[in-house]
């Protein structure tokens, strides 16, 4: 499998030729020979490489979730990197001046909550209205073929839920920028370079493809990225632990009070598709339990086509509740109602798990929405 930037620079950069260059990205951006894409075209280009752009957690990679990022120069190339996850979060206009192309090239998760997209987008929007070219070089996501959770309802539009698709939605970089354009009606000279030896069956981080980095601090694997969005939820219920600070981050729940072993043997919990759980003890890092050995439960995904992430947050969400109580779930100190909602793009998932209503047919409703948008980005597409 080659990337999109690898697949750039097998063209000889012939889209790039004479054109001075703008690129998102950030140290998670490898190529083949385990350079960043920044480090690639630097080499490539010379000084025709004028500006970069940082999104969430920064160019270099090394900032918190929701931390802000200054801009800054590069330390030995002395060209500026704006961070666009600090006192802008929409490129401005004269961070474009001498930009004729950006290029984007960013490792992305395919979870709208995931800030990439939304960064993304603003890039897209920001470059058509200033007559700038954009070159979306394409990498895989976790979930090629998962397709999962609501639509954003309008009034709930944020960074984190940027746009009117599902919270899941199965495409590529190159494929999301496709659509964007499509959806925004943007007048942009979009050109994509999709990645070869590829497929959507291919969620396996098979190690024929560039070394995985980090693209932000929490997804420090793989497997990480693929249940991310099935544990997300504990960024708005600190009573719940998700391993942040470990190795394990988003892969693990866990609590001083539960019973992994207990938790692990209920029927609905073993009848989750695609993925199983398994008891495990680890040492918190960060949040109210931090220094402190808990219980807890570890997710495995084993088979990507069948797993539905944001349906596994709601039966977890409900079995937790069901099992231990409402208020360790929904009442522990500092828990953010607002947030939640945020991170799902409705709070209709919150109101339904709050009155106990039966869960299908909010899976249902699900279903529906996502066969429609199924149908609606087609077009955008660039793999089978």
């Amino acid at each position: 499998m080659m990337t999109g930037i690898d697949v750039l620079k097998r063209q000889g950069f012939g889209l790039l030729r004479g054109k001075r260059v703008g690129l998102l990205s950030h140290q998670a951006a490898l190529t083949a020979d385990g350079s960043t894409s920044a480090q690639l075209l630097r080499r490539a280009l010379g000084k025709r490489l004028v500006a970069l752009y940082g999104p969430e957690h920064g160019f270099f990679g090394q900032a918190g979730a929701g931390d802000r990022v200054a801009t800054r120069r590069h330390p030995d190339w002395h060209i500026p990197v704006h961070s666009l996850y600090g006192r802008h979060r929409t490129p401005e206009p004269r961070m474009l001046k001498g930009v004729d192309v950006v290029v984007c090239d960013l490792q992305d998760l395919g979870v709208r909550c995931y800030t990439y997209l939304a960064t993304l987008h603003e890039m897209l929007k920001v470059c058509a209205a200033n007559s700038v070219e954009v070159v979306v070089a394409d990498r895989p996501i976790p979930l090629p073929q998962t397709v999962d959770g609501p639509l954003t309802v309008p009034s709930f539009t944020s960074f984190v839920a940027p746009c009117a698709l599902p919270m899941v939605y199965g495409m590529t970089p190159a494929e999301s920028a496709r659509w964007l354009c499509a959806t925004s009606g943007l007048n942009l000279r979009l050109t994509t370079v999709p990645m070869t030896g590829w497929n959507r069956s291919e969620a396996a981080w098979d190690g024929q493809r560039p070394s995985f980095m980090p693209p932000s601090p929490g997804i420090r694997t793989w497997e990480s990225a693929m249940s991310y969005a099935a544990t997300v939820f504990c960024e708005a219920l600190p009573g719940i632990d998700c391993g942040r600070g470990t190795n394990m981050a988003f892969r693990v729940l866990g609590a001083p009070w539960l019973r992994a072993e207990n938790f692990c043997a209920l029927p609905v919990i073993r009848h989750l598709k695609g993925v199983t759980l398994h008891p495990c003890n680890y040492v918190a890092a960060v949040g109210p339990y931090a220094g402190r050995e808990i219980n807890a439960v570890r997710l495995t995904v084993t088979d990507h086509t069948r797993f539905r992430p944001i349906e596994t947050s709601a039966v977890l969400l409900r079995a937790l509740a069901d099992t231990y109580g409402q208020t360790r779930v929904w009442r522990h100190k500092g828990v953010r109602k607002e947030w939640f909602d945020k991170l799902y793009g409705t709070d209709r998932m919150r109101q339904w798990l709050l009155d106990g209503k039966p869960l299908s047919p909010l899976f249902h409703a699900w279903k529906q929405e996502g066969r429609e948008f199924r149908q609606a980005r087609k077009s955008a597409l660039l793999y089978d």
